[in-house]
């Protein structure tokens, strides 16, 4: 019978214990990222007695906490105003190590920037990932962090030019381009109309200074308002002198570049036609059309495009049939859809783009950019691939964990990445307060790798995963245990009062 006190004082102790448990993932359950336990019960040894029915008679001795298990459910997320507020959904735990170097590991994710800029915990251990082009894991720092700035290479513009506008109307437009230093600049293009037939010259300057040499002197327009072609800019013969003024078609689906040197020979076959015969290897072409020009006497010739390209062709002097007229130069393919801008002598002493030149990218996604319809001028569109240098501005944190900064240039850098670890028994993790757990022998070494891949869960920026406790489950164990409680002490009362009925025996 005395047995059955001890016996009883176990479930007491047991039930005590349990209570601990439950008490405990009540008071956490708004702790960020709490893992509940959950106490198992498991038996004592057993005395055995002799005899029985079944050859084993055993009584037992009680109850004891075989273990206390931390309970790793996902938990819900909540949001927050923060991208470094992060929640892991699914399996893994965020690596953060202390001042010593000793590495802990946590589901709590309400990260931010210390003063030396290093990504840290509220217990400002220093959380660890990738750093940009580094295969080991280390801290994760954006003090240094900034954007260099990129000279400008090329630009566009869209914009309209009014059909309607008279002869002599102008357009302006501006934009800023940057050096290799990140300086601004003042890239502007005045339009001018030259005349009726849809053509205006243009004049390109930096910071109010005119370019130092451009292949291109206008726009032609065709009848629907659409770009038609690019004039280039007077050629010069080998020896340097002006031999003749050509233009070539640049826009899109259209080649054409011309430059100096080289032959092409004119000679007029009937009255209707023209014949080109190239000692440059240009091939045959038809000229579709000729006429002269009597304000300054000179003869006006087109080419169709059968030969590859559309030039044109403006030659001085007088015409004698069956004359044979030497332009001297070439015509050699090239992008259709740019052309040079050059520049140079910059007061601040840098250069844009490679070798002072700007290229100007007249189409857009096969587009043109630049129309010619009888509606009000106006610019749609300014674009350049420059831009100055940049400071951190803002971070936001992809679900591969990979940290994203927003400069004050508009650009963008990754600047780390942030990793994961799992164990092989996560069961075996020893609890260090502040959310943090350490390997154990139990749990096996951390398998490390970034969010989402083996097997680990994603990162959720601007969220906090709160605790997995679940209120009603231990409301009921709560009401188990103290039935339990009460139970054991009922055992001690009535063995009590069953130990005093055979002391009365003995009056």
């Amino acid at each position: 019978m005395g047995s059955a006190l001890w016996i009883a004082i176990s479930g007491l102790n047991a039930s005590s214990k349990q209570m601990d448990v439950i008490g405990n993932n009540i008071a956490n359950a708004n702790t960020m990222a709490f893992k509940a336990g959950k106490a198992y019960f498991a038996n004592v040894l057993s005395q055995s007695l002799s005899g029985g029915a079944s050859g084993v008679m055993q009584i037992g001795q009680g109850v004891t906490v075989a273990d206390v298990a931390t309970q790793f459910s996902q938990g819900s997320l909540e949001s927050t105003t923060s991208a470094l507020d992060l929640a892991i959904d699914g399996g893994g735990f965020f690596i953060v190590r202390d001042d010593e170097g000793s590495q802990y590991y946590t589901r709590a994710g309400a990260f931010h920037i210390d003063g030396d800029g290093f990504l840290v915990d509220v217990n400002d251990y220093r959380v660890q990932g990738y750093p940009p082009a580094a295969a080991t894991l280390g801290d994760i720092n954006t003090r240094n962090a900034q954007s260099a700035p990129v000279a400008s290479t090329s630009f566009s513009v869209g914009l309209n030019l009014d059909a309607r506008t008279a002869a002599g109307g102008t357009f302006y437009s501006s934009q800023t381009v940057f050096d290799t230093l990140g300086a601004a600049h003042t890239l502007a293009v005045t339009y001018t109309k030259t005349g009726g037939d849809g053509r205006w010259g243009m004049d390109v300057t930096l910071d109010g200074r005119a370019a130092d040499s451009q292949n291109f002197t206008g726009l032609a327009f065709d009848g629907t308002g659409n770009l038609d072609k690019v004039y280039s800019s007077t050629m010069l013969d080998p020896a340097g002198s002006i031999a003749g003024t050509a233009s070539a078609a640049l826009v899109a689906g259209r080649d054409g570049q011309i430059y100096r040197g080289g032959n092409l020979v004119l000679q007029r076959d009937n009255v209707n036609s023209w014949s080109v015969h190239s000692s440059s290897d240009y091939a045959h072409a038809l000229v579709t059309g000729y006429g002269i020009n009597n304000v300054d006497d000179r003869l006006l010739i087109d080419l169709d495009g059968a030969g590859g390209a559309d030039i044109s062709v403006t030659l001085g002097g007088s015409w004698a049939d069956g004359e044979l007229l030497t332009i001297p130069f070439t015509y050699t393919e090239a992008d259709p859809a740019d052309i040079n801008v050059a520049f140079s002598g910059l007061a601040n002493g840098a250069a844009i783009g490679n070798g002072g030149n700007l290229l100007w990218d007249l189409t857009s996604a096969n587009a043109e950019t630049i129309t010619g319809y009888a509606s009000s001028s106006t610019v749609k569109a300014l674009t350049n691939d420059g831009y100055p240098s940049g400071v951190l501005r803002s971070l936001a944190v992809e679900k591969d964990g990979t940290i994203t900064g927003f400069f004050t240039n508009g650009q963008t850098a990754s600047l780390g990445q942030i990793a994961l670890g799992d164990f092989p028994n996560p069961w075996g993790l020893k609890k260090m307060g502040s959310n943090l757990f350490s390997s154990t022998l139990t749990s096996g070494q951390a398998i490390i790798n970034t969010p989402g891949a083996g097997g680990l869960g994603e990162v959720t920026s601007n969220a906090l995963e709160m605790a997995n406790t679940d209120l009603g489950t231990e409301f009921i164990t709560m009401i188990t245990a103290q039935r339990a409680y009460q139970a054991n002490a009922k055992v001690i009362t009535t063995t009590d009062a069953m130990m005093a009925e055979l002391m009365n025996i003995k009056r």
